[in-house]
Protein backbone atom coordinates (compact mmCIF):
# COMPACT_ATOMS: atom_id res chain seq x y z
CA UNK A 1 0.00 0.00 0.00
CA UNK A 2 3.22 2.34 1.24
CA UNK A 3 4.68 1.93 -2.28
CA UNK A 4 1.11 4.13 -4.13
CA UNK A 5 1.63 6.65 -1.78
CA UNK A 6 4.71 8.55 -3.97
CA UNK A 7 3.51 7.85 -6.84
CA UNK A 8 -0.13 9.22 -5.68
CA UNK A 9 1.46 12.56 -4.13
CA UNK A 10 3.62 12.73 -7.75
CA UNK A 11 0.06 13.14 -9.44
CA UNK A 12 -1.35 15.65 -6.84
CA UNK A 13 1.88 17.94 -7.16
CA UNK A 14 1.79 17.44 -11.37
CA UNK A 15 -2.21 18.38 -11.14
CA UNK A 16 -3.02 22.48 -11.54
CA UNK A 17 -4.85 23.55 -8.64
CA UNK A 18 -8.36 24.65 -9.41
CA UNK A 19 -9.22 27.58 -7.86
CA UNK A 20 -9.47 27.65 -4.38
CA UNK A 21 -12.90 27.76 -2.91
CA UNK A 22 -13.15 28.29 1.08
CA UNK A 23 -13.19 25.33 2.82
CA UNK A 24 -15.82 24.85 6.17
CA UNK A 25 -13.80 24.92 9.24
CA UNK A 26 -12.51 21.80 10.77
CA UNK A 27 -14.82 20.47 13.77
CA UNK A 28 -14.00 22.64 17.31
CA UNK A 29 -12.45 25.27 15.32
CA UNK A 30 -13.15 29.04 14.67
CA UNK A 31 -15.60 28.98 17.71
CA UNK A 32 -16.04 33.05 18.16
CA UNK A 33 -17.27 32.48 22.10
CA UNK A 34 -14.34 30.57 22.98
CA UNK A 35 -12.83 32.15 25.71
CA UNK A 36 -9.04 31.02 26.82
CA UNK A 37 -8.74 29.67 29.97
CA UNK A 38 -6.18 30.15 32.86
CA UNK A 39 -4.96 26.91 32.19
CA UNK A 40 -4.68 27.06 27.97
CA UNK A 41 -4.38 30.66 27.43
CA UNK A 42 -2.87 30.70 24.15
CA UNK A 43 -5.59 29.97 21.21
CA UNK A 44 -3.83 27.32 19.05
CA UNK A 45 -4.07 28.34 14.84
CA UNK A 46 -4.08 25.54 12.44
CA UNK A 47 -1.99 25.86 9.17
CA UNK A 48 -2.70 24.04 6.33
CA UNK A 49 0.28 23.03 3.52
CA UNK A 50 0.70 23.40 -0.15
CA UNK A 51 -2.26 22.03 -2.21
CA UNK A 52 -4.81 21.91 0.85
CA UNK A 53 -6.96 23.47 2.98
CA UNK A 54 -8.07 23.91 5.90
CA UNK A 55 -10.49 20.53 5.90
CA UNK A 56 -7.04 18.56 6.20
CA UNK A 57 -7.46 19.22 10.03
CA UNK A 58 -10.87 17.26 10.36
CA UNK A 59 -9.29 14.55 12.70
CA UNK A 60 -6.66 17.15 14.89
CA UNK A 61 -9.10 20.18 15.45
CA UNK A 62 -11.60 18.23 17.87
CA UNK A 63 -8.77 16.68 19.12
CA UNK A 64 -7.15 20.16 20.18
CA UNK A 65 -10.32 21.47 21.17
CA UNK A 66 -11.03 18.50 23.70
CA UNK A 67 -7.59 19.06 25.57
CA UNK A 68 -9.39 22.49 26.32
CA UNK A 69 -8.07 24.74 24.01
CA UNK A 70 -9.41 27.49 21.79
CA UNK A 71 -8.96 26.01 18.13
CA UNK A 72 -8.69 28.38 14.57
CA UNK A 73 -8.11 27.51 11.18
CA UNK A 74 -7.79 29.30 7.96
CA UNK A 75 -7.73 28.84 4.27
CA UNK A 76 -4.68 31.19 2.56
CA UNK A 77 -2.60 31.22 -0.65
CA UNK A 78 -4.93 29.98 -2.98
CA UNK A 79 -4.91 25.98 -1.53
CA UNK A 80 -1.14 27.51 -0.42
CA UNK A 81 -0.17 27.98 -3.86
CA UNK A 82 0.55 31.57 -3.96
CA UNK A 83 3.69 33.39 -3.10
CA UNK A 84 4.87 32.55 0.35
CA UNK A 85 5.51 36.14 1.41
CA UNK A 86 1.85 37.64 0.66
CA UNK A 87 0.56 34.10 2.44
CA UNK A 88 2.70 35.20 5.43
CA UNK A 89 0.64 38.43 5.58
CA UNK A 90 -2.42 36.79 5.43
CA UNK A 91 -1.38 34.50 8.51
CA UNK A 92 -0.57 37.68 10.09
CA UNK A 93 -3.92 39.33 9.54
CA UNK A 94 -5.65 36.37 10.69
CA UNK A 95 -3.91 36.03 13.94
CA UNK A 96 -4.16 39.20 14.48
CA UNK A 97 -7.85 38.86 14.48
CA UNK A 98 -7.65 35.69 16.66
CA UNK A 99 -5.87 38.25 19.31
CA UNK A 100 -8.20 40.14 19.28
CA UNK A 101 -11.36 37.89 19.19
CA UNK A 102 -10.17 36.30 22.16
CA UNK A 103 -8.04 38.78 24.09
CA UNK A 104 -4.88 36.39 24.02
CA UNK A 105 -1.36 37.79 23.69
CA UNK A 106 -0.48 35.22 21.76
CA UNK A 107 -1.00 32.23 19.86
CA UNK A 108 0.72 28.55 19.60
CA UNK A 109 0.69 27.55 15.95
CA UNK A 110 0.59 23.97 14.44
CA UNK A 111 1.11 23.97 10.77
CA UNK A 112 1.89 20.94 8.26
CA UNK A 113 4.28 21.20 5.64
CA UNK A 114 4.42 24.69 4.22
CA UNK A 115 2.03 25.37 7.21
CA UNK A 116 5.17 24.56 9.50
CA UNK A 117 7.68 26.41 7.56
CA UNK A 118 5.61 30.11 6.35
CA UNK A 119 5.07 31.00 10.16
CA UNK A 120 8.45 31.50 10.64
CA UNK A 121 9.15 33.90 7.64
CA UNK A 122 5.76 36.03 9.46
CA UNK A 123 7.80 35.94 12.67
CA UNK A 124 11.16 36.91 10.85
CA UNK A 125 10.33 39.48 8.50
CA UNK A 126 6.88 40.54 9.66
CA UNK A 127 7.31 41.21 13.57
CA UNK A 128 5.48 37.92 14.08
CA UNK A 129 7.57 36.44 16.73
CA UNK A 130 6.47 38.40 19.74
CA UNK A 131 2.86 37.13 19.23
CA UNK A 132 3.43 33.38 19.42
CA UNK A 133 4.89 31.19 22.10
CA UNK A 134 4.69 27.72 20.05
CA UNK A 135 5.41 26.84 16.88
CA UNK A 136 5.11 23.31 16.25
CA UNK A 137 5.66 22.25 12.49
CA UNK A 138 4.75 18.83 11.23
CA UNK A 139 6.91 17.97 7.99
CA UNK A 140 7.70 21.03 7.87
CA UNK A 141 9.93 22.45 4.46
CA UNK A 142 12.05 24.38 6.94
CA UNK A 143 14.90 23.95 4.48
CA UNK A 144 13.32 23.20 1.59
CA UNK A 145 12.85 19.80 -0.23
CA UNK A 146 15.01 17.95 -2.88
CA UNK A 147 11.68 16.69 -4.44
CA UNK A 148 12.42 17.32 -8.21
CA UNK A 149 9.35 18.01 -8.61
CA UNK A 150 9.36 21.29 -6.94
CA UNK A 151 11.00 23.97 -9.25
CA UNK A 152 8.97 23.05 -12.34
CA UNK A 153 5.76 23.43 -10.41
CA UNK A 154 6.57 26.89 -10.05
CA UNK A 155 4.88 27.63 -13.19
CA UNK A 156 1.22 26.81 -11.48
CA UNK A 157 2.59 27.05 -8.10
CA UNK A 158 5.19 30.05 -6.87
CA UNK A 159 4.93 28.36 -3.33
CA UNK A 160 6.51 25.09 -4.65
CA UNK A 161 9.59 26.97 -6.35
CA UNK A 162 10.51 28.68 -3.21
CA UNK A 163 10.54 25.39 -1.77
CA UNK A 164 13.04 23.94 -3.23
CA UNK A 165 16.12 23.02 -1.64
CA UNK A 166 18.72 26.54 -2.05
CA UNK A 167 16.14 28.65 -3.63
CA UNK A 168 16.32 32.37 -2.43
CA UNK A 169 13.66 32.45 -0.42
CA UNK A 170 14.75 29.41 1.75
CA UNK A 171 18.40 31.03 1.61
CA UNK A 172 16.76 34.16 2.98
CA UNK A 173 14.65 32.54 4.96
CA UNK A 174 17.46 30.87 6.99
CA UNK A 175 20.38 33.69 6.93
CA UNK A 176 21.06 34.41 10.33
CA UNK A 177 19.97 30.89 11.98
CA UNK A 178 16.64 29.39 12.31
CA UNK A 179 15.15 30.81 14.92
CA UNK A 180 14.05 33.86 16.45
CA UNK A 181 14.20 34.69 20.36
CA UNK A 182 10.78 34.45 22.29
CA UNK A 183 8.82 31.25 20.65
CA UNK A 184 9.47 27.24 21.41
CA UNK A 185 9.99 25.27 18.28
CA UNK A 186 8.83 21.50 18.19
CA UNK A 187 9.81 19.58 14.46
CA UNK A 188 7.95 16.53 14.02
CA UNK A 189 9.48 14.33 11.20
CA UNK A 190 8.84 11.16 9.70
CA UNK A 191 11.31 9.25 8.22
CA UNK A 192 8.85 7.76 5.25
CA UNK A 193 8.31 11.36 3.86
CA UNK A 194 8.32 11.97 -0.03
CA UNK A 195 7.76 15.20 0.22
CA UNK A 196 10.10 17.26 1.79
CA UNK A 197 13.38 15.47 1.56
CA UNK A 198 15.45 14.86 2.87
CA UNK A 199 13.31 14.57 6.34
CA UNK A 200 16.34 15.67 8.58
CA UNK A 201 16.35 18.70 6.32
CA UNK A 202 12.80 19.50 8.26
CA UNK A 203 15.25 20.06 11.50
CA UNK A 204 16.00 22.82 12.98
CA UNK A 205 19.04 24.41 14.50
CA UNK A 206 18.54 25.86 18.23
CA UNK A 207 19.42 25.16 22.22
CA UNK A 208 17.73 22.38 23.76
CA UNK A 209 15.41 24.55 25.56
CA UNK A 210 14.00 26.24 22.62
CA UNK A 211 14.17 23.82 20.03
CA UNK A 212 12.66 19.78 20.09
CA UNK A 213 13.19 17.49 17.02
CA UNK A 214 11.50 14.31 16.68
CA UNK A 215 11.03 11.83 14.26
CA UNK A 216 8.38 9.55 15.14
CA UNK A 217 10.27 6.32 14.67
CA UNK A 218 12.59 6.98 17.24
CA UNK A 219 9.83 6.31 19.41
CA UNK A 220 7.55 4.26 17.33
CA UNK A 221 9.82 1.95 15.41
CA UNK A 222 6.37 0.71 13.18
CA UNK A 223 4.58 4.13 12.66
CA UNK A 224 4.50 4.11 8.95
CA UNK A 225 3.36 7.68 8.72
CA UNK A 226 4.18 9.75 5.50
CA UNK A 227 4.02 13.14 4.50
CA UNK A 228 0.46 12.92 4.05
CA UNK A 229 -0.43 11.19 6.75
CA UNK A 230 1.19 11.71 9.06
CA UNK A 231 -1.32 15.28 10.54
CA UNK A 232 -3.57 12.47 11.93
CA UNK A 233 -1.38 9.84 13.02
CA UNK A 234 -1.75 9.37 16.85
CA UNK A 235 1.68 9.34 17.68
CA UNK A 236 2.18 12.87 16.22
CA UNK A 237 -0.92 14.28 18.26
CA UNK A 238 0.18 13.22 21.30
CA UNK A 239 3.68 14.83 20.58
CA UNK A 240 1.56 18.25 19.56
CA UNK A 241 -0.32 18.12 22.94
CA UNK A 242 3.22 17.60 25.10
CA UNK A 243 4.52 20.59 23.23
CA UNK A 244 1.41 22.96 23.75
CA UNK A 245 0.87 21.68 27.28
CA UNK A 246 4.57 23.00 28.81
CA UNK A 247 6.68 25.57 28.84
CA UNK A 248 9.26 25.08 26.03
CA UNK A 249 9.46 22.72 22.99
CA UNK A 250 8.35 19.24 23.39
CA UNK A 251 10.00 17.17 26.18
CA UNK A 252 12.53 14.99 24.11
CA UNK A 253 11.84 12.32 26.79
CA UNK A 254 8.05 12.14 26.48
CA UNK A 255 7.31 8.34 25.44
CA UNK A 256 3.76 8.43 23.31
CA UNK A 257 1.72 5.35 23.43
CA UNK A 258 2.67 3.67 19.70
Amino acid sequence: MRRLVPAVTCAVLLTVPAPAIAAPSPPGSNDPNCNPTAAHSYPVVLVHGTFENQAMWAFVSPQIKAAGYCVFSLDYGNNATGAIPTSAGQLGTFIDQVLSETGASKVDIVGHSQGGMMPRYWMKFDGGASKVDDLVGIAPSNHGTTNPLAPPAGTFCPACAQQAAGSAFITNLNSGGDTQAGPSYTVISTRYDEVVTPFGSQALSGSSSQVTNIVLQNKCPLDLSEHLTIPSDRATLQWVLDALGRSGPADPSFKPRC
